[in-house]
């Protein structure tokens, strides 16, 4: 068993739980929503998170004896539900040195909070160690609407608010989740020490975050807390203040299904033996003709059976008033039938057994009839039909010839499973993936995702042999914490691309809490993605791309990254796309260095990047690359060819491509990705290179670094490398 998980056994004692429960019990009979500081220090000590030494004072003597016992200067802070941000309401004085002025600082808070809030209870005063020197940090939690319970890690303090650098884990985080926060921060060299200060105990930070992120998950009404801030040390972390907000009403997410059972199901809607296409139509221009068409035309091998409610056939195949009335197995219908009879269409389906539906239809939640949509998704239940959409294109799954959509039929066989949320951009990876030659095992839309969403469609590629990569493109996480899970889980084995639309959205709600208030959305999708090794699209291209080249790319062996250039300007602008995209760019070592000398003019660049000049006919570029394939402490190689009269476009493509077959044939395997500058001759070069294993792109000095980013990000993630 991992260290992180014996300290949150040994947290998680009946002892530990029992003393929190008492204090939330308390809180819930006063009907109150937030903590008071001597309760949250009860929890703290409660779960071993270190807290100073303090006491509550009802009287000016009292707060004067506990300062002298614990030893001065104090910090004295009013105790009151009713005020929660206590320095607002002058109800913070630190510093406080003697024992007199313990006695006048009291009767000045209590002064204070009366002014702020006249009716506030007020409790006492609270008279606490203060802390000297260290590095302000924040551990705090927010409760997420789809990722539930998450554990946050920044600097404190002031800087908080306005440098709002904080990280997110999913909670309960492992010790490594926690040190990996410490890294994920902006200012992380401040916790190495600046300026000659010490650096801080990362393992006391971490063992405060693990702890915070397991009282969480423990008691999930607790639904904000914030330490800030916790002062770190080389030898410890104590949290100086401590605010808990509750909510006994809040309830988390149901279980995500098994795997096993949401894999069995889409299996049968993924790979039907037969498909009943409901509100199949012979008339040219109608959606259920379309579909009819596309399962024809697409080359699908199982049966298909027509529904209407008057035709006798349909397009040569035999037509059936209901799904009731079809003799054979249905395991998937298309639904191509207006919005306000698909419910009743559905129950029927059910009736039949039929294991999913693809709801075509638009109509429905994104039209402002929710009640609609609720009413399909209870039918769903009852029956236990698995439902896609509404509001979708419907979907592709190459290997069965199964075209079940009504835009164009696609038939280029490969290992990218695509899907969109949206189906404009559904149409634009069906345009991409033609333009580009891609094969793909399926497209598929998500729309409003009543039931079936991306988390579904992890679980069915994660085994489908077919499928090598798969991209997403979502604009919200129904149930985050299900796909944080699945990705995790998936992207161990297959890379997981996702393009999160709506970056740029308002952002952080009003909350209570340092913490609440600073979980921009988007931050927190970040940070999620990382935690489960998913690789993050910025735009729709860069989807494409890496669902297109990641694939191609055998996995590297280690981190050196070489740039061989005949063109200095390129050889830049690819070292800044390097250091761009998290990679690194290779210490050339001086043996070898001397070697690439033998092969360029005395005036071509030493180091890294080798650049082997422009006017260098085509044996330079063979004999360099060979070198860089050959020698085993280069694990990757970056292309930046210039087009010229000596080596043209396709010279250089073709001689770069029975370099990289002759290599491979004695062993050298290793990514290799290009960037071609010059005249329009070279985009022919660039999707011949591509066709034979080497992402390569005409004008472009970023997208062929951007692809081979990916593919790291994807082997360290996955531990390969």
């Amino acid at each position: 068993m991992s260290n992180s998980a014996d300290a949150a056994r040994k947290i998680a004692e009946p002892s530990a739980h029992q003393a929190v429960r008492r204090v939330l019990d308390a809180v819930k009979a006063d009907k109150r929503t937030s903590l008071t500081a001597p309760e949250g220090k009860l929890v703290c000590d409660a779960y071993g998170i270190p807290v100073p030494k303090e006491g509550v004072a009802k009287s000016a003597a009292e707060a004067a004896k506990l300062a002298t016992g614990m030893g001065f200067p104090v910090v004295m802070k009013i105790v009151s539900p009713d005020i929660l941000h206590k320095t607002e309401a002058g109800g913070v004085v630190v510093g406080v040195k003697t024992a007199a002025d313990a006695e006048k600082t009291y009767e000045t808070i209590l002064a204070n909070a009366k002014k702020y809030k006249a009716d506030a209870k007020i409790e006492g005063i609270q008279v606490q160690q203060m802390l000297a020197g260290g590095t302000e940090v924040i551990v705090g939690s927010i409760t997420d609407g789809s990722f539930g319970k998450l554990v946050a890690f920044g600097l404190g303090g002031v800087l908080v608010e306005v440098l709002k650098d904080i990280t997110f884990r999913l909670a309960p985080a492992t010790r490594d989740d926690a040190l990996s926060m410490l890294d994920g921060i902006q200012a992380h060299d401040m916790l190495k020490g600046v300026r000659g200060g010490d650096p801080v105990s990362r393992e006391a930070l971490a063992d405060v975050i693990v702890k915070v992120s397991q009282l969480v998950s423990d008691f999930p009404e607790i639904v904000e807390l914030d330490l800030n801030p916790v002062f770190a040390t080389k030898k410890d972390a104590i949290a100086a203040d401590v605010r808990i907000v509750v909510d006994f009403d809040y309830k988390p997410r149901p279980a995500p299904r098994p795997t096993e059972e949401i894999v069995t199901a889409m299996n049968r809607i993924m790979q039907p033996k037969g498909v009943a296409v409901i509100g199949a139509s012979a008339e040219d221009g109608k959606i259920g003709n379309s579909v009819m068409k596309n399962l024809i035309n697409g080359g699908y091998k199982g049966e298909i059976y027509p529904i209407h409610p008057k035709a006798a056939e349909i397009l040569g195949y035999k037509a059936y008033k209901s799904v009731k009335d079809v003799p054979g197995v249905i395991d998937t219908a298309v639904f191509a039938i207006p919005a306000k009879f698909v419910a009743g269409a559905l129950a029927e389906c059910g009736e039949k057994k039929i294991p999913g539906a693809v709801l075509i239809p638009s109509g429905f939640a994104e039209a402002g009839a929710p009640e609609l949509q609720a009413e399909i998704v209870e039918v769903g239940k009852k029956y236990n039909i698995r439902l896609m959409g509404p509001n979708i294109y419907g979907f592709y799954y190459t290997p069965a010839n199964l075209c079940a959509t009504f835009c164009t039929a696609y038939d280029v066989k490969g290992s990218a499973a695509l899907s969109s949320q949206s189906g404009g951009i559904g149409m634009a990876i069906i345009g991409f993936s033609r333009s580009a030659k891609m094969g793909v095992s399926a497209i598929v839309g998500l729309g409003n995702k009543s039931d079936i969403d991306e988390d579904d469609l992890l679980a069915f590629f994660e085994q489908d042999p077919n499928t090598a990569i798969i991209a997403q493109h979502c604009e919200d996480l129904k149930d985050g914490r299900a796909f944080a899970e699945a990705a995790k889980r998936v992207s161990k084995k297959k890379p997981v691309v996702v393009l999160k639309a709506g970056r740029t959205s308002a952002g952080a709600k009003a909350a209570s809490s340092h913490t609440g208030a600073l979980a921009g959305n988007d931050k927190i999708y970040e940070d999620v993605f990382a935690q489960s090794g998913v690789i993050r699209a910025r735009s729709l291209r860069q989807l494409l791309e890496f669902a297109r080249g990641v694939p191609v790319l055998p996995t590297p062996k280690g981190e050196n990254i070489l740039i061989i250039t005949g063109a200095g300007g390129s050889g830049v602008l690819l070292s800044d796309s390097v250091v761009d995209n998290g990679l690194s760019l290779m210490t050339m070592p001086p043996d070898l260095d001397a070697a690439f000398r033998k092969f360029i003019p005395p005036f071509g660049a030493a180091g890294n990047p080798v650049d082997i000049t422009g006017g260098e006919p085509p044996i330079t570029y063979v004999n360099t690359v060979k070198l860089g394939l050959s020698d085993e402490r280069i694990h990757s190689l970056i292309l930046g060819y210039w087009h010229t009269i000596v080596t043209p476009p396709m010279v250089f493509a073709r001689n770069m491509v029975e370099v990289k077959k002759e290599m491979e044939a004695k062993g050298f395997v290793k990514p290799i990705v290009a960037s071609l500058a010059g005249d329009v001759e070279v985009e022919e070069a660039a999707e011949y290179l591509y066709q034979n294993g080497i992402p390569a792109y005409a004008y472009s000095t970023e997208l062929p670094v951007e692809v081979l980013g990916a593919k790291y990000k994807w082997a360290r993630g996955a531990g390969l490398l």
